[in-house]
């Protein structure tokens, strides 16, 4: 009789081998804060194709192997059910409204908002942020938005990234809840990298509940383009307002 290995389980055993081969050594998973380095435009001299030659430290962004973002057709990809054996922890906390010159970051702050643990690893919420139009594809397709909540381990310099796309449709709750805040700092008539204190906010208002769930081994999607990362998007798909994407898009940079 023949041994049999689905896919699935090998897809998963490559997982655990990289997470632990990532996890012997320290990698610099912090996302550049001030992002005036670097930007989006195709063309420009510092856009995604010449990120990995702006600085030594972002040559992985150039020559790495597991880079995101992707299509989440690709072979990488595993489809998990009820997020696999990740534990949400999130409770709320105070939170800073950001523009980062390129998108507009939620940031509670490492572990004030609560945490997730996946196969016994433990990340604290840290911040979540937005990409209008989507970074990754489905079929090679973009979708209206997509929303990355960023966990890090700090002790094992590691990061899990939990992920929401968006199509046009209806109003999204946690986004209506934000969008007076958004918008303020949206305004054209605000300065690039202008933050504001919003006070309590519910990580846990976020819909990330769904039946199926993507997950692979990618990168952060900005310099330093760290690999490591564990990504796990939503299959399904949330809905939300034409206009709040385009609110969203005064400050991002397309890529």
């Amino acid at each position: 009789m023949k041994n049999f290995i689905s896919k699935s389980t090998l897809v998963s055993a490559f997982l655990h081998v990289v997470v632990f081969i990532f996890s012997a050594k320290t990698i610099t998973s912090q996302e550049v804060e001030d992002q005036r380095e670097f930007d989006y435009m195709r063309g420009s001299g510092r856009g995604p194709d010449k990120w990995g030659v702006l600085r030594e430290e972002w040559g992985i962004c150039s020559n790495g192997t597991l880079q995101s973002p992707i299509d989440l057709l690709h072979e990488r990809v595993e489809v998990v059910h009820n997020l696999g054996k990740i534990k949400k922890r999130y409770k709320p906390a105070n939170a800073t409204l950001k523009n980062r010159g390129h998108d507009i970051t939620l940031h509670w702050g490492i572990g004030t908002a609560g945490s997730i643990r996946i196969n016994g690893t433990e990340y604290a919420l840290d911040q979540c942020h937005w990409h209008s139009p989507s970074e990754h594809t489905i079929n090679g397709k973009r979708l209206a938005l997509e929303l990355h909540m960023v966990h890090r381990n700090l002790e094992q310099d590691k990061t899990a990234v939990i992920g929401v796309l968006y199509k046009i449709g209806g109003p999204d709750s946690f986004l209506t809840e934000l969008e007076k805040d958004i918008q303020n700092i949206s305004d054209t008539g605000i300065e690039t990298h202008k933050e504001i204190k919003i006070g309590m906010v519910d990580p846990k208002h976020i819909k990330t509940a769904g039946g199926k769930y993507y997950r692979y081994l990618g990168s952060l999607t900005t310099p330093p383009c760290t690999e490591g990362v564990i990504w796990t998007i939503n299959r399904r798909v949330s809905k939300v307002k034409l206009h709040f994407c385009g609110t969203l898009s005064q400050y991002m940079q397309i890529n």
